[in-house]
């Protein structure tokens, strides 16, 4: 990898709320954003309803678990934003790079994410406030 991480595009915007169905009245019913891809990520303790906006998506976040980094999110912030995600070709590069920056990363080594993706978050106080996610797609 050269001096600088190449960043594919923003996949997603990540949304906390408490229910998933609830929010839906909202982003389907009034903004005509039907749901696609819904899973739930055991390793997250997390249900996610994927809503596609162009080339890039929405992802509303249900914890499954109140201990959950979104159930915890949720008690101390209430819904909202939670998260930004870039697609990157490849995350472990991407870890590798910002690490040797000195910025401080939740997950040093990628994790399974939802759809059979790679995925690492970087903390908000390295990303001036924000939680940013790196996604690397699999393999097709």
């Amino acid at each position: 990898m050269s001096d600088s991480l190449r960043v594919n595009k923003v996949d997603h915007i990540g949304i906390a709320v408490r229910s998933i169905q609830e929010a839906l009245a909202f982003w389907d019913r009034g903004l005509g954003l039907a749901p696609g891809h819904m899973e739930e990520v055991p390793a997250q303790k997390v249900r996610v309803a994927f809503l596609q906006v162009g080339e890039s998506h929405l992802e509303l976040l249900e914890p499954t678990s109140q201990d959950s980094p979104v159930g915890k999110f949720l008690a101390n912030h209430g819904e909202g934003m939670h998260h930004i995600c870039l697609e990157v070709p490849d995350v472990q590069a991407a870890l590798r790079h910002l690490g040797s920056l000195g910025l401080q990363l939740i997950d040093p080594m990628p994790r399974p994410g939802s759809g059979g993706s790679l995925v690492a978050f970087v903390h908000p106080k390295s990303a001036h406030g924000v939680l940013l996610e790196l996604m690397q797609k699999p393999k097709t």
